[in-house]
């Protein structure tokens, strides 16, 4: 069964001359858990020996003191996965560990890599043996190739191979390594925490653990971080900017700056662009939590109609192995989220959404507030039209997933069962990032991808 919202990718924290390394990286990950809850690891280095655990589950879940006490060492390095190559295999989590020529590389990577199926082939056909099914470790294996022209030379190598969208961090006994593709796709930022350095896939990981933010890894840039300190070097690789529009839109944590823009800001940014866009009548505006609360907040303030929460979400819906009887119809919809009925009877509702991405989600709330007696049920989405597959670490891979791909927006409307729909114009969308439009990377609603894939390319794993 598919997820009607877009799946979070991939979060990276990793830390650099703390005593307390591994309990750091503990702290970021649980920062960074909206973006993954598939599996989460964490590997630290004493600068003899590397150690790691990781699970399938939650960050709470995966490690306590005693395992954190285990992992001792002044480095370390942790990732939280939602799969958008590979399967949902422990084999598969992250931080990704292997042995070459006496070293250790551990690696943890955001992002998806659209020819990694052919470097792959190459390795393969020249001796090397894989172990899952990630393209993550296509990089590794790249990096240790090029490790006998000494580790700086042999990062620069290896992004001049790989194409797509990547931060990733590397570890070895004493080092670590922050890289970013030269399109800067996925967010990657840097801080300082007394004396030592940490880096991270937002920002909000570094309030939680009070480092200071200096900066964000620039598009194609290489940090090493080592007794040394910090050294900076290029890749050389030349590309415009293509900073993921949906980081801002859906993923990014609101209390992050991602891109240099304070996510809360924008999302009520967008908001106050739809009252402008689409001045519609109604009793009261409302999100569905939380993916609509704040550009439904940026609307109600911008319109003078007041904002209420229609919908009551459950914040303790955890997985559970029950499942409802074939009468229970669309369980998984309203265990999260119940509406008060007194509030929206006889009301004109006016629902903010962030996307619609399959529209089968949104089709069952909808019914549900017909139910309770809503006199008008209008929706607005605070982006356009999802119309392309995202083949750069966002999983909707197919346009068959995007019903906009499929459908008119008057027919969209008529499969949710609204009254009205209208959607953020792209125009708008850009306006509230403040960020120009050629460095963004806006493919899910318009089609040009900055980067070709290559003959072949499936964003599958490589089972």
């Amino acid at each position: 069964m598919y997820c009607d919202r877009p799946r979070e990718e991939c979060g990276i924290f990793a830390v650099y001359g703390h005593e307390e390394a591994a309990k750091l990286a503990y702290f970021g990950l649980y920062a960074l858990q909206h973006r993954g809850q598939e599996s989460a690891g964490i590997v630290a280095s004493d600068g003899r020996q590397v150690m790691e655990h990781k699970a399938m589950g939650l960050v709470p879940e995966i490690f306590d003191e005693e395992i954190l006490n285990r992992l001792k060492g002044r480095l370390a390095l942790g990732h939280v996965r939602y799969s958008t190559t590979g399967s949902s295999l422990l084999v598969n989590a992250q931080p990704f560990r292997i042995q070459y020529s006496g070293r250790t590389l551990a690696i943890a990577h955001n992002g998806n890599l659209v020819n990694a199926r052919e470097i792959r082939g190459e390795l393969e056909n020249a001796g090397s043996i894989f172990q899952t099914s990630m393209d993550t470790e296509v990089v590794l294996h790249l990096t240790a190739k090029y490790i006998k022209k000494g580790l700086e030379q042999a990062m620069v190598e290896t992004m001049n191979r790989v194409k797509g969208a990547y931060s990733m961090v590397i570890l070895t006994e004493d080092t670590l390594i922050a890289a970013r593709d030269p399109n800067g796709f996925r967010p990657l930022c840097l801080g300082r925490l007394n004396s030592g350095y940490v880096v991270a896939s937002e920002t909000c990981a570094f309030d939680l653990v009070e480092a200071e933010y200096i900066r964000d890894v620039e598009p194609g840039e290489i940090l090493i971080i080592n007794e040394n300190g910090l050294h900076s070097l290029s890749s050389g690789i030349e590309s415009r900017k293509s900073h993921c529009i949906f980081e801002l839109i859906y993923f990014a944590r609101p209390d992050s700056t991602v891109f240099g823009q304070n996510v809360y800001l924008f999302r009520k940014k967008q908001g106050e662009l739809l009252a402008e866009q689409f001045p519609q009548k109604a009793d009261l505006v409302m999100p569905f939590p939380d993916s609509g609360n704040y550009a439904a907040l940026g609307y109600a303030q911008a319109s003078g109609y007041p904002l209420e929460m229609g919908m009551i979400r459950n914040h303790y819906v955890g997985r559970t192995f029950i499942q409802p009887s074939q009468s229970m119809r669309d369980f998984g919809v309203k265990v999260k989220l119940n509406p008060v009925k007194e509030l929206l009877k006889d009301k004109r509702v006016l629902i903010m959404e962030d996307s619609i991405i399959r529209g089968t989600t949104a089709r069952t709330r909808i019914r549900t507030l017909r139910k309770v007696g809503a006199r008008e049920v209008h929706m607005l989405v605070s982006c356009p039209p999802h119309r392309y597959p995202c083949h750069y670490g966002i999983d909707f891979s197919k346009s068959g997933e995007l019903i906009a791909a499929r459908k008119s927006v008057e027919e969209i409307r008529a499969f949710i069962g609204l009254d009205s729909l209208g959607y953020l114009s792209l125009d708008n969308l850009v306006k509230a990032t403040h960020i120009p439009r050629e460095d963004l990377c806006l493919a899910c609603f318009d089609g040009r991808y900055p980067i070709a894939m290559d003959t072949g390319f499936e964003k599958t794993c490589f089972e």
